[in-house]
């Protein structure tokens, strides 16, 4: 780790969007992580573990979001977080 973040962007997939039980997910997620995760939208930035602010998204299908991420762990937290959220096309991808 050089101290620069990761960053990768996402496209939503999920017909429903980002909403809260995905948020959940997302944030019980990178919680695992002992980095630190931003997400980014048009030039926001959202606290990627505090599902309040995640909520202020309004990601819907089709939004493309950047994940950023730094940390000790910060080439882990991306891939599993990224890989998350590019799975994530159903409800059911939600659980599983």
């Amino acid at each position: 780790m050089n101290g620069e973040p990761l960053r990768r962007s996402v496209i939503i997939a999920n017909p429903q969007g980002l909403h809260m039980r995905p948020i959940t997910a997302f944030v019980e997620l990178a919680g695992t992580f002992q980095s630190n995760v931003t997400v980014l939208k048009g030039g926001e930035r959202f606290n990627g573990k505090s599902p309040l602010s995640l909520l202020g998204l309004g990601a819907e299908k089709g939004t493309e979001l950047t994940l950023e991420v730094s940390g000790p762990d910060q080439e882990q937290a991306l891939d599993a977080l990224a890989t998350f959220l590019e799975r994530l096309k159903t409800e059911e991808d939600v659980t599983n």
